[in-house]
C-alpha cells in the first residue's frame, strides 16, 4: 500500500470483531490506518456491532458520509464513483423504493453523461463463498447500477478473492453486464469456496492482498498484488461500455 498512489476504496469490516473505537485505535490504526486520509470507505457488518457504527463514523468523520446513511459518492478522473451501504436494515432497507435507492437514481441521473461509474459496498451481490455466498439484499441497488451502465462493483465480506465475468441483473454472463470484484483479503482469515458460480471467471483463498485499479478515461486496468511477493495474482483490463440510461422506479 505504501507504494500505491491514489485513493483507499476500503470495504468494511475494518476493526475487529466490533467496530469500537478502541479497536480503530489499536489495530486498524496503526496499520492501514497511516493511509487514512486518502481513504473512501463503507461500513461492514462488524462495524454496527457498535451500535450505529458509531466509532466507525467518528474515526473516518465526513469521509465515511452521513452517519444516519453511510453511502456517497465523488469523483476521480473521468469516473464516478459511488459508496453504498449493504446494512440495509440499519438505513432504511435497500429495495427499489427505499431511500438509498432513491439517492442512488438521483446520483446517477446527475452523472448521466459519466462514461464510466464504480460502485463498491461491503456484501456481495455474487459470491462463491462457502461462508456467505451471495448476498440478494442489494438486489435492488444492482439492477439500478446494471441499467444504469455502471462498469465495474467491489465487495467484501467474504474473506478471499473472486473475480466474474460481466454479469446481468440476475446474475447471468453477459456483455452488458457489470463486472464484480469480491476482495476480502485485507487482514483477517481466509475462508473456504462452495462450488463455483457458472459466472465466476478466477477465484483464490490462499493469498492476502489488495486490488489496485487503474482507471482510464474510457477503460480500466485490474492487478491483484499479494502482500508477499510470489503469491497469487490476477491481472487484465477492460473498457467502459458508457452510460445506458437511469431507471426511474
Amino acid at each position: 500500500m505504501d507504494s500505491l498512489d491514489g485513493p483507499v476504496l476500503a470495504l468494511g469490516d475494518l476493526a475487529y470483531p466490533s467496530g469500537t473505537a478502541d479497536e480503530f485505535a489499536t489495530c486498524y490504526d496503526p496499520s492501514w490506518g497511516r493511509h487514512q486520509s486518502r481513504t473512501w470507505p463503507v461500513p461492514g457488518n462488524h462495524e454496527y456491532e457498535t451500535p450505529h457504527a458509531a466509532a466507525y463514523f467518528a474515526y473516518f468523520g465526513a469521509a465515511a458520509g452521513d452517519p444516519g446513511e453511510g453511502w456517497y459518492s465523488f469523483d476521480l478522473g473521468d469516473w464516478h464513483l459511488i459508496a453504498l451501504n449493504s446494512n440495509c436494515g440499519e438505513v432504511g432497507g435497500c429495495g427499489i423504493d427505499s431511500p438509498q435507492a432513491d439517492w442512488l437514481r438521483t446520483d446517477l441521473a446527475a452523472h448521466a453523461a459519466t462514461a464510466c461509474t464504480l460502485a463498491y459496498w461491503h456484501h456481495p451481490r455474487w459470491s462463491s463463498g462457502a461462508e456467505h455466498g451471495s448476498d440478494p439484499r442489494t438486489d435492488a441497488l444492482w439492477r439500478i447500477l446494471s441499467v444504469a451502465g455502471a462498469e465495474v462493483v467491489l465487495t467484501g465480506h467474504d474473506h478471499e478473492y473472486e473475480r466474474f465475468v460481466p454479469v446481468d441483473a440476475s446474475g447471468a454472463a453477459s456483455p452488458e453486464g457489470m463486472v464484480e470484484f469480491v476482495v476480502g483479503t485485507g487482514g483477517r482469515s481466509l475462508y473456504d469456496f462452495a462450488a463455483p458460480l457458472a459466472s465466476s471467471a478466477v477465484r483464490d483463498n490462499s493469498t492476502y492482498g489488495v486490488l489496485k485499479l487503474t482507471l482510464h478515461p474510457d477503460a480500466y486496468d485490474w492487478l491483484f498484488l499479494p502482500a508477499i511477493a510470489g503469491g497469487y495474482s490476477d491481472a487484465g483490463s477492460a473498457e467502459c461500455r458508457g452510460p445506458q440510461g437511469v431507471p426511474l422506479s
